[in-house]
């Protein structure tokens, strides 16, 4: 073999493989050790070593020196802000979402479809529904949410059959489980021009969101207002949530080159 190609080939592997140990840190695992990469990988400890200490060095990785422990390091968020500010729905959506929160003292969302799930694209905080985290980057399921529902409206019911299939996971005893309770949410989304979710993904939380749609009319993305159950109070605020969500959305959706 021509050495130039097995070097190109070895470079590449040693690519995916320290790309590969960045996906081990997760929510629930922000830090790991040495170790449990060795672990996790099946890769040999020297291999792991030199591909930590590679990462660490390009800034991927940040290392606690009292700890040992290793996290995602600051290089990585530098490149998630080139990435959402290269996003024509994030630049379209983010004041927009961030005068929803502040008029409504809710969380506002905005999400994407990725596969068979939504990628939260950007998120704000309201006084009334704070959090301690951001929801910006995170994976939710299309099923389970107000957001996903939103996104999936206008599709045909074999399409969302080969996306979703027929069965899906509970969350909650509230959670649509099947394609037929799931199509008839869509239906009513259809109807009323956004969707809701009352404890599906979580106990003691409600969301209410909204479409948003490109210039082609295709949905493109979805907005949202979250909370808690007593936050949205949504047999009493449904129909002022759920105006104020369509007309913030309909902004975004404007734009982005979207003539009502």
């Amino acid at each position: 073999m021509n050495p130039s190609v097995g070097t190109a080939v070895a470079g590449t592997q040693s690519v995916e493989r320290a790309l590969s140990l960045l996906a081990y840190f997760t929510d629930e695992h922000p830090e790991r050790r040495i170790a449990e990469l060795v672990e996790l990988t099946g890769l040999g400890q020297s291999t792991v070593s030199r591909l930590v200490s590679a990462l660490e060095a390009l800034g991927y990785l940040a290392r606690d020196e009292r700890s040992g422990l290793h996290r995602l390091g600051p290089r990585l968020i530098s490149l998630a802000g080139v990435a959402l500010n290269q996003s024509p729905v994030h630049r379209a959506a983010r004041q927009v979402a961030q005068n929803l929160a502040h008029e409504t003292g809710l969380g506002a969302n905005v999400a994407e479809r990725h596969g068979d799930q939504l990628f939260y694209l950007c998120h704000f905080e309201g006084p009334r529904a704070p959090r301690s985290f951001t929801l910006t980057g995170r994976l939710a399921p299309l099923h389970a949410t107000a957001l996903g529902k939103a996104l999936l409206c206008g599709r045909r019911a074999e399409d969302v059959r080969a996306l979703l299939g027929e069965e899906y996971p509970a969350f909650t005893g509230r959670t649509l489980t099947r394609l037929d309770a799931l199509l008839d949410a869509l239906d009513e989304v259809g109807a009323r021009g956004y969707a809701t979710e009352v404890e599906e993904l979580a106990l003691g939380r409600a969301c209410l969101a909204a479409p948003v749609r490109d210039r082609s009319g295709e949905v493109v993305a979805a907005l949202s207002v979250s909370g808690s159950l007593s936050a949205l109070d949504l047999p009493e605020r449904e129909a002022e949530l759920a105006r104020r969500a369509i007309e913030y959305a309909d902004q975004i959706s404007t734009g982005l080159g979207y003539l009502h």
